[in-house]
């Protein structure tokens, strides 16, 4: 998936409306599956263990969604055989998952392949072992069906997906991946369980995140003996002079909160973006101390050419603009875009190292890189 901190996720696929291993329903899971969840963090999902099978219950499959979906995994006529041994992912971030879980070997599918950066399943796809699939939103179903693969991890934006749609009666299992819509750095991050799950990998995901987790809250820690609180602007003009940068309550406001750092819109609502006129922009962020990615934009001069009035910022004048949308993969594909969600630990260092970098001296930033 090619994406960007602001634009979080424009690229999202489908939702199926039947499927003979999913169960839809108008009401949450009852509490007694709750209580048995591993789930520390996401609440979008819950993995609940039985005795003869596994449920993946995905409780925000798509936007505003009043629907759950349970996806049993099992040895049942109408469950998800596992372990899996193909599979098709239709976003990057699915790609470091399946890597961290040595099963990159088993994707056979993917769309738009020149967006995946990492260079061990780029080698898996210029050997032809990785077939490409065309776009999210109209997958070659013809390739898709050949793969026959064991299941398809899909995402929506709403209810409806004609081309997996095809995909479902035609046998394959489609699970929608709800991991985008999670409102914390961590509650992104834990959806590696899924994939664990799928895998009968579950001691292995649940301790790949407790390392991530471990070390996203140690940071957390030392961000909190900065003895200087700097200030932050975020975002830039992206169409008609509306600038979008994250709400207060966004997860990436979280980790400029985490970070230990001073986010001047920190206490607007919303978990998304806010859509602001570059005058009030100004008004607020003028003298901010540091510009932390602003869009798309990957040097100086490109903001210029947008938007002379962008040099009135203190930042832009301090040399102090740092992006995530400048370390790509040979194809072109966005780094940032495809590891961040899994390793939430190292952009949360990233930013401390940028903002305090007394508190992570032998640190080097993994994401982000200054503007020149």
């Amino acid at each position: 998936m090619y994406t960007s901190l602001f634009r979080v996720l424009s690229l999202f696929l489908i939702f199926l409306t039947v499927t003979s291993c999913k169960t839809e329903t108008k009401e949450s899971p009852k509490k007694s599956q709750i209580h048995s969840s591993t789930i520390e963090y996401a609440t979008g999902f819950d993995l609940i263990q039985k005795e003869n099978n596994t449920q993946i219950i995905v409780k925000t499959p798509y936007p505003n969604s009043k629907e759950t979906f349970t996806y049993t995994l099992g040895s049942g006529a109408n469950d998800i055989k596992t372990p899996i041994e193909k599979i098709v992912v239709t976003s990057t971030t699915h790609i470091p998952v399946l890597e961290l879980l040595g099963k990159e070997k088993t994707l056979v599918g993917f769309p738009h392949t020149s967006y995946v950066s990492s260079e061990k399943t780029r080698a898996l796809i210029d050997s032809g072992l990785v077939k490409e699939l065309g776009k999210e939103q109209s997958l070659n179903t013809e390739v898709l069906l050949d793969l026959n693969p064991d299941v398809v991890i899909g995402f929506s934006m709403g209810k409806t997906n004609k081309t997996l749609t095809t995909v479902e009666q035609a046998g394959i299992p489609v699970i929608i991946n709800g991991d985008w819509l999670e409102e914390t750095p961590l509650g992104r991050a834990e959806w590696v369980k899924l994939f664990g799950a799928l895998y009968h990998e579950n001691q292995k995901a649940d301790s790949l995140f407790k390392v991530i987790k471990n070390n996203y809250l140690e940071a957390v820690k030392i961000a909190q003996e900065a003895t200087t609180k700097p200030t932050i602007l975020s975002g830039a003009i992206m169409s008609k002079d509306v600038w979008n940068l994250p709400a207060g309550e966004s997860f990436v406001a979280q980790y400029l909160k985490d970070a230990n750092l001073d986010y001047l819109w920190k206490d607007s609502k919303g978990k998304g973006s806010l859509s602001l006129s570059f005058e009030s922009i100004l008004d607020t962020g003028k003298n901010a101390d540091f510009w932390i990615a602003p869009g798309h934009f990957t040097s100086k001069e490109q903001l210029l050419e947008s938007n002379p009035h962008y040099a009135e910022f203190t930042a832009f004048k301090n040399d102090k603009i740092y992006s995530p949308a400048i370390k790509k993969g040979k194809t072109g594909g966005t780094l940032y875009y495809e590891l961040a969600p899994t390793r939430p630990d190292l952009v949360l260092k990233d930013i401390i190292k940028i903002t305090h970098p007394e508190l992570l001296p032998n640190y080097e930033l993994t994401f982000f890189e200054k503007l020149e």
